[in-house]
C-alpha cells in the first residue's frame, strides 16, 4: 500500500513539474547584444533619485538626440592618476596587503569598476576604466566617486579595524587624468 502511494505521488510530481514551469526560456543566441540591466527593480530608491538628478540629453548634430558627453562601454576612456599614502601611515601597511580601488556612481548600487592590486607600493600610478567594470553591461559613464582601501585580509567585503582608506574629494568623469588620491584614514 505504501509503495503504491509513493508511486502515485511520484507520478503526480512528474506530471506537475513541467506544467508548473511557465517561464519562456529562449535558446542562447551568441550574436545577441547585451542590454544595460534595469537596476530600478533591485534599487528602486536609486532609480527615483537618478531620474531626478540625471542631466537632460542635449540635441546632437543635425538636431537629433545625441549621446551624453561621456561614452559608455569600450569607447569610454579610463581614469588615470596616482595613489599616495599619507606620511604618518607609511609604516602601517601590513605585509601582503591588498589595495582595492573602487569607482562608484554617486547613487546607491554596486560599484561600477573595481581594481584589486596585491602588495601595493606607494606612490602607485593607477588606471581604472571600462575593462575593470563589475557588470560588463553597465555603462562606463560618470560622474564617479573614487576611493581606495588598503585591506589587511584581502577580502573586499570586510572592513577590518586598521585598514587604511582614502577618497578623491571631487567627482570624476571618464578620461580624467592627473587624479591624486591620498590614503589618509585608519578604519
Amino acid at each position: 500500500m505504501l509503495a503504491a502511494l509513493a508511486r502515485i505521488l511520484l507520478a503526480a510530481t512528474l506530471l506537475w513539474v513541467p506544467l508548473a514551469c511557465n517561464q519562456k526560456i529562449e535558446p542562447y543566441d551568441p550574436t545577441e547584444k547585451a542590454e544595460t540591466p534595469d537596476l530600478s527593480k533591485i534599487f528602486p530608491e536609486a532609480a527615483e533619485q537618478g531620474a531626478r538628478s540625471r542631466p537632460p540629453v542635449m540635441p546632437g548634430p543635425g538636431g537629433g538626440r545625441g549621446a551624453a558627453p561621456a561614452a559608455s562601454g569600450a569607447q569610454a576612456r579610463p581614469i588615470r592618476g596616482t595613489i599616495r599614502l599619507a606620511p604618518e601611515l607609511e609604516r602601517q601597511v601590513p605585509p601582503h596587503a591588498v589595495l582595492f580601488l573602487v569607482l562608484r556612481s554617486p547613487t546607491p548600487g554596486p560599484p561600477t569598476a573595481v581594481k584589486r592590486i596585491p602588495e601595493p607600493h606607494f606612490p602607485l600610478d593607477f588606471r581604472i576604466g571600462p575593462d575593470d567594470r563589475m557588470i560588463q553591461a553597465m555603462p562606463f559613464s560618470g560622474p564617479f566617486r573614487l576611493s581606495a582601501r588598503v585591506d589587511a585580509d584581502g577580502n573586499a567585503t570586510t572592513r577590518t579595524p586598521g585598514d587604511l582608506e582614502g577618497r578623491v574629494g571631487r567627482t570624476l568623469q571618464p578620461g580624467d587624468s592627473g587624479v591624486d588620491l591620498v590614503i589618509d584614514q585608519v578604519l
